[in-house]
């Protein structure tokens, strides 16, 4: 289990903030509370080319600190030329490694056409109901999937925190949620194969704040490293908390990642006469900057 996924219960008892997880889905989006639609679905096409995005998951809201979410990245992006960029298995220390471990597996575009198809035979697809369980602040889970020229979309609440037996669940909710819950933890398994090879970004965003000292009962802080990077902190990423951004491509992106590739998640980097605690953000093939992170949920 990665530190992402095994943190999150700490996580909800220590964060005093909440952001309440979205539920909706846009065009073509998998409503929680409607009925399923009779019949097969169609088998998923690929709508782009390239690099298009053919599957994605990701996670929304949750009960975590608002200037956390930008700097999410996907479980997983599947694009049509074969690439999956997955999360890979995250060592068990605290603080945790600055830069998150993105694994690349160059899997072939008949492995992603048959992700495609297996994500709607898991239910990402209009009309499957996941009912709504009594949990309060957990995660959702997203899942959107090219089919047919469009993207079906689905997002289910605290798909791996609800209880089997929740009562404010059907039997055919809980099928429904248990056989794409199935599905994800094969998605998740993807950066934890023996093909999978580290991701290099060639574009990398830094997301910085004002830095204070964690209140963790360390003994010592860690030291104060230079910041090698554009000025911090950046562009406002988000108005009700005090978060820059700023990116870096080329040169100044391999400097940067290296440079992180030796911090923590509590380094502190001076850029000017200030101090700042920055998350490394790299940016996937389709993103381009900042204003990317800023449409995370």
């Amino acid at each position: 289990m990665t530190v992402r996924r095994s943190l999150w219960a700490a996580t909800a008892a220590l964060m005093l903030i909440s952001a309440c997880a979205r539920t909706d889905g846009g065009a073509g989006a998998a409503s929680s509370g409607s009925s399923p639609e009779p019949g097969e679905s169609p088998a998923p096409s690929p709508a782009q080319q390239g690099d298009g995005i053919v599957l994605r998951m990701i996670r929304e809201g949750g009960f975590v600190p608002a200037e956390t979410i930008p700097g999410r990245v996907p479980v997983i992006s599947a694009y049509a030329d074969g690439r999956i960029i997955a999360e890979g298995p995250q060592i068990a220390i605290y603080p945790g490694p600055a830069l998150p471990n993105l694994q690349v597996v160059e899997a072939g575009p008949g492995k992603v056409a048959e992700l495609a198809k297996q994500a709607v035979a898991a239910g990402v697809r209009q009309g499957t109901d996941f009912g709504q369980p009594n949990v309060a602040d957990a995660p959702s889970t997203r899942i959107d999937v090219v089919v047919d020229g469009q993207t079906q979309s689905v997002t289910v609440v605290a798909l791996n925190e609800a209880a089997p037996d929740d009562p404010s669940l059907t039997q055919a909710q809980r099928d429904a949620r248990a056989k794409l819950a199935t599905f994800a933890e094969q998605l998740r398994e993807l950066g934890n194969t023996p093909e999978a090879k580290p991701y290099r970004a060639e574009r990398v965003a830094a997301l910085a704040q004002p830095w204070s000292a964690p209140n963790d009962g360390l003994p010592a802080q860690p030291p104060a490293v230079a910041w090698p990077g554009p000025a911090l902190p950046g562009e406002p990423l988000n108005p009700n908390v005090k978060l820059g951004c700023v990116t870096a491509s080329g040169d100044e992106a391999t400097t940067l990642l290296d440079a992180a590739a030796k911090a923590n998640q509590n380094t502190p980097w001076t850029s000017g006469t200030e101090k700042y605690r920055v998350t490394f953000r790299p940016l996937l093939p389709e993103e381009t900057g900042c204003a990317d992170l800023k449409k995370a949920r």
